[in-house]
């Protein structure tokens, strides 16, 4: 039978019951067992062997940071799900925790009744349960048409795109990168690598609750030569800056009075692709904005979203550049762009900065 064994850890016997009950509730698993901290954990995940598990942080004897170290140790570790609470020291223990090789993370409800909260946690929870099945399963998705070529010594591949429509400048103005599961670390990886230099304006969504996101921009603002911060709205879209947009919340461009700055609007518009933040929706008024004159990125992360606002950006004459297969921790985001030919590069994560340069 293809079932998933999972354990629940958290010292709180509500949150045990409520992601235990949502992970029973989906065909193909099975909670093998719960514990209420790290040290009882760490015995039931070397006998138990569960292929999952969903992790507290702030846990008494061994919290989930401290057991997530012991679990580097292990050949064949389960992949983790940090399950935390929506605070700012939350946030930056989340991004510890997912450094130290932490799948995804999502927010405790922390209102409403229980079986709301557990139908709130099954919805996230299920695309992250697919994935394990098509992994530990040999569910292989359909290969990619283009892919990173073995023929290239640096491992970027040019793919057959559609050339731009004649009088559409060249260099862009803008950058705009979508990424999802596997962000943090990549971001913490390839946003460093951007030159003190760098002319133009990134303005990135990552797929995290809220709180987190703000979170990561601290902890990538103290990496970067570039200065990195939460977008707020009404920002002015400058040069040499990177905004996140907020976590629950869907951020755009708009013309600001004078008709030739730009600006960042924050709004409550609803999900799309079941994301909020959402890369189509960023996109979208890039390619209204900046007609010819930007960059779309496409990185790391489980479903499509993206994709439809990368066809808008290359139908004004945006370049897009999109993360190679090998280099993704969940090649889903990246992947449609790239079978649809409308990418112009796939790079590896460690090139991604260098193209991104020479578009500007």
């Amino acid at each position: 039978m293809n079932t998933i064994k999972a354990l629940v850890v958290d010292d709180t016997i509500v949150y045990r019951k409520i992601v235990g009950d949502a992970l029973k509730q989906m065909p193909g698993i099975e909670v093998v067992g719960t514990a209420n901290n790290g040290k009882v954990a760490l015995s039931k995940i070397k006998t138990l062997k569960p292929d999952l598990i969903t992790l507290d942080i702030e846990m008494p004897e061994m919290n989930g940071i401290e057991l997530l170290q012991e679990l580097q140790n292990m050949d064949s570790p389960p992949l983790v799900i940090m399950v935390s609470t929506l605070t700012h020291q939350g946030g930056a223990l989340t991004l510890r925790a997912l450094e130290l090789g932490a799948f995804d993370v999502l927010p405790k409800p922390e209102d409403g009744k229980m079986a709301e909260n557990m139908l709130k946690i099954q919805k996230n929870l299920e695309p992250i349960v697919r994935h394990v099945k098509r992994h530990k399963f040999g569910i292989i998705d359909p290969p990619a048409r283009l892919k990173a070529a073995v023929a290239f010594p640096d491992r970027v591949s040019h793919s057959p795109a559609k050339p731009r429509p004649a009088g559409i400048r060249s260099k862009s103005e803008i950058i705009g990168i979508g990424i999802s599961t596997g962000g943090p670390n990549a971001l913490t990886k390839m946003i460093p690598m951007l030159p003190k230099d760098l002319k133009v304006p990134v303005l990135i969504v990552q797929h995290m609750p809220p709180v987190f996101t703000a979170s990561l921009a601290d902890s990538l603002n103290k990496k970067s030569a570039l200065e990195v911060i939460e977008a707020k709205d009404g920002d002015i879209i400058k040069p040499g800056k990177v905004f996140i947009a907020p976590g629950g919340k869907q951020m755009k461009i708009v013309a600001g009075a004078d008709g030739l700055t730009r600006k960042i609007k924050i709004t409550d518009d609803p999900p799309e692709n079941s994301c909020k933040p959402s890369a189509d929706y960023l996109f979208r008024s890039i390619a209204q904005h900046y007609v010819g004159r930007s960059t779309g990125v496409i990185m790391t992360g489980m479903g499509a979203d993206g994709s439809k606002g990368l066809v808008q950006m290359k139908n004004n004459g945006s370049f897009i550049i999109a993360q190679d297969e090998k280099t993704c921790i969940v090649y889903g985001m990246p992947k449609e762009p790239i079978e649809s030919g409308i990418v112009d590069i796939i790079a590896p994560l460690e090139k991604i900065a260098d193209e991104i340069v020479k578009t500007v």
